[in-house]
């Protein structure tokens, strides 16, 4: 698709990598100057962890939000120049220090989303101004339940507020503000960031150019929230657990591995399962016959769960999956009517799903983008056919290049 001559994946210097990034903070709540949250909790003090990648323009009419899903944080392309550095000094280890658990792992590889953002990849940043920030309560540098609460002095843990997929917009808002942008090109994400997008395109129709929703719809199914409820209990039910307050010992690993591990599973697709791992048995010719892992997938899963708890916190997973689940467009702007909801967007709408996506279903994105396409307003709307199940937003690189790069060209 481009004259690129290297993905940018093991080459910070490559000519279409954004190269060497560090992470900014801004403080957007203070105690005289508080942030509201929508179940009605002023929050006093916020810190914002973002970073950013091209160069604004004069005009200031070339900045594009790219949104995190559940796991994700604000390094989003590039390679992050302070975890390297604090890696290697051996200066990565205490809290007071500036340590998020994301910092290890971000020396092991580029930004998330380094295959779309980068000089000549799709989000160009030759041509536009990249924003990514982290949301409210995460692990990964924004304010969040591990973080110490300066009234208390201790951390958060579940004193820290419900926080919404509104919440976060807003509070992506306020950072836009502070940076001197009125108005988005474009914002864009998969997944809870999908449903981010489609947050920012009803909250702020008049901020809004383009809107790419990819993998999401206007809120998640029945069958989804039932597993991030079983994900919840695997982590609360952890002897480790302690009501949220066990930064000061062992933290319940078991729980939030299962849980990544059965979220895991909605990622995907049977078939693409299958193709992957089959029935192979683990390393073996013949069965055990026992409990441990007998077959490859179970290896697979076992390693995303012990990799997981590695790099996230338990408390800030049950924070972001109950903010996707409460998401619900047309019941926050329709009335429960998604058409309805739909007549606020001013935006151009691309809303692309993935054939074998079973958490947010092709059916779910195709509703929403007929509700927009009921007002008489152009919408795209791509089934993209992939094997790969929800994943398949990250997975399909090319198609999803295709995409990007055709709904962003037009001025």
């Amino acid at each position: 698709m481009s004259n690129r001559q290297n993905d940018g994946k093991d080459d910070p210097l490559a000519p279409d990598s954004v190269g060497w990034v560090v992470p900014q903070k801004m403080a957007l709540a203070a105690p005289d100057n508080p942030f509201m949250l929508e179940i009605g909790t002023a929050m006093k003090h916020i810190a914002v962890e973002y970073e950013t990648y091209g160069e604004l323009s004069p005009a200031r009419d070339n900045a594009i939000l790219v949104v995190h899903a559940l796991s994700g944080d604000a390094h989003a392309a590039g390679w992050d120049k302070t975890a390297v550095e604090k890696t290697l000094s051996g200066r990565f280890k205490a809290k007071k220090e500036g340590y998020s658990p994301s910092r290890a792992y971000r020396q092991k590889k580029p930004g998330w989303w380094d295959s779309m953002i980068g000089p000549g990849k799709p989000i160009d940043t030759g041509r536009f101004f990249v924003i990514c920030s982290n949301v409210l309560g995460s692990c990964y540098g924004t304010t969040g339940p591990a973080d110490l609460d300066p009234d208390t002095g201790k951390p958060y843990g579940l004193a820290f507020p419900v926080v919404t997929v509104g919440d976060w917009v807003r509070l992506q808002a306020l950072l836009l503000d502070k940076l001197g942008i009125g108005r988005l090109y474009a914002v864009v994400g998969g997944s809870l960031g999908g449903q981010q997008a489609l947050e920012w395109a009803l909250a702020y129709p008049d901020r809004v150019e383009k809107a790419i929703v990819l993998a999401a719809s206007a809120r998640l199914s029945t069958q989804g929230v039932a597993f991030n409820a079983v994900g919840r209990y695997s982590i609360m039910n952890d002897l480790n657990f302690r009501n949220g307050d066990y930064y000061d010992g062992s933290p319940p690993q078991h729980g939030l591995a299962a849980a990544r591990m059965l979220a895991h599973i909605t990622y995907l697709s049977d078939e693409g399962m299958d193709r992957k791992f089959g029935r192979r048995l683990q390393n073996k010719e013949r069965p055990d016959f026992n409990f441990n892992i007998e077959f490859a997938v179970e290896s697979y899963l076992n390693h995303q769960g012990s990799a997981f708890v590695e790099r996230f916190d338990a408390n800030s997973y049950l924070y972001i999956t109950r903010a996707m689940d409460f998401y619900d467009a047309a019941e926050r702007w329709g009335g429960g009517d998604l058409a309805s909801a739909c007549s606020r967007i001013q935006s151009e709408l691309l809303v692309a799903s993935f054939s074998s996506d079973w958490l947010y279903p092709p059916a779910d994105c195709r509703q929403l983008a007929l509700a927009y396409a009921r007002h008489g307003r152009g919408v795209d709307y791509v089934e993209v056919p992939s094997p790969y199940g929800h994943d398949a937003f990250l997975v399909e690189t090319e198609r999803v290049e295709r995409l990007l790069a055709g709904f962003l060209k037009h001025a």
